[in-house]
């Protein structure tokens, strides 16, 4: 690999001459600029951006933690930031936690370990606190979006939950439903706690019991979703708002199992607006929580040093699963 020293002594120079050049120093001639940034290509010279961030104690990169990088929601997250970071000069470095505080504490620390600018955030499932946050980042900016932890320091960009939860159960109450359960998500995450008192808050103010035992937590993949639609199914439900949109489709594999009509007999609106939930049959209604823009905000957060919150609101789409009247068109 060719080093600054192999340069310096290609040209005659001297290796901090050289380092100057490449990084754009003014106190370098126009000319040697030019003669060392010729010799440096022609000779393969990279870069190495780790080494200069540790002389430097800082880079112009952002670190993104997300949980899963396949969820559409996820990935329009990193979209929205890049696209706003990009343009600000600064490259992102993305880790993926799949749901585990674990490899979230190592996220933290690669990151940590590259001098990364800044970190944009959402919390693995199973994180019980931000300990491990503080502990491991100290100083280093901090952005949470979606999943936050209210106590940790730096602004947090959060969806609208309850008042999206709200709207979707209000919507199946004017369909129809009376007997409506929710697939809840973790307690531990305080996006999942708003959807709950959302739903919670629909409920009461149309009239409707609240029944603890229709509350079905844990339920953010399809297999748990498909597990308590089964168990809304005996439990007498004839509706569901999910917290999320894999839950939801699991529910509809098990409502379809059981030759349960939808949205006829059994209505259901989900969260997240997944690509797959306009496809499928029938399609899903849903909340769009609008993730591109959460990116964006949560970039502009960092950028302009920012510590407050921000809101983003949750749109109802409604679509098949929840219309009883059958009178949704495409």
């Amino acid at each position: 690999m060719t080093t600054i020293r192999d340069i310096a002594r290609a040209l005659g120079i001297t290796p901090s001459t050289v380092s100057r050049a490449l990084s754009g120093n003014p106190r370098v001639k126009e000319e040697t600029r030019r003669a060392v940034e010729k010799t440096a290509r022609e000779m393969g010279y990279e870069r190495n951006v780790v080494a200069a961030n540790l002389r430097k104690g800082r880079s112009m990169i952002v670190g993104i933690v997300i949980p899963r990088i396949h969820r559409e929601f996820f990935s329009n997250c990193i979209g929205g930031a890049e696209s706003v970071l990009n343009q600000a000069g600064y490259s992102v470095l993305i880790c993926q936690t799949l749901e585990s505080v674990e490899a979230e504490i190592q996220a933290l620390k690669t990151l940590k370990n590259y001098r990364v600018a800044g970190v944009l955030l959402s919390h693995a499932i199973n994180a019980p606190n931000g300990d491990h946050v503080k502990e491991i980042l100290g100083n280093t900016p901090l952005i949470q979006f979606d999943r936050v932890f209210p106590d940790l320091p730096g602004a947090k960009i959060v969806g609208a939950n309850c008042d999206g939860a709200y709207k979707a159960t209000r919507h199946l109450i004017e369909a129809g439903y009376r007997k409506i359960g929710t697939l809840a998500g973790y307690m531990t995450s305080q996006a999942y706690v708003e959807r709950l008192a959302g739903y919670r808050m629909a409920l009461e103010d149309a009239g409707l019991p609240f029944d603890e035992k229709l509350v079905y937590y844990n339920t953010i993949v399809r297999e748990t979703g498909y597990e308590a639609g089964l168990k809304a199914i005996k439990a007498g439900c004839d509706a569901l708002y999910s917290a999320g949109a894999f839950s939801a489709l699991g529910a509809i594999d098990a409502l379809k199992e059981k030759g349960i009509r939808v949205p006829e007999d059994f209505g259901i609106v989900g969260t997240a607006n997944e690509g797959f939930t306009a496809l499928m049959t029938p399609s899903l209604s849903t909340l769009n929580q609008h993730p591109f823009e959460m990116g964006e905000a949560a970039a502009h957060a960092f950028l302009e040093g920012r510590l407050d919150t921000q809101v983003i609101p949750m749109e109802l789409i409604e679509r098949q699963s929840s219309n009883k009247n059958n009178t949704w068109q495409k």
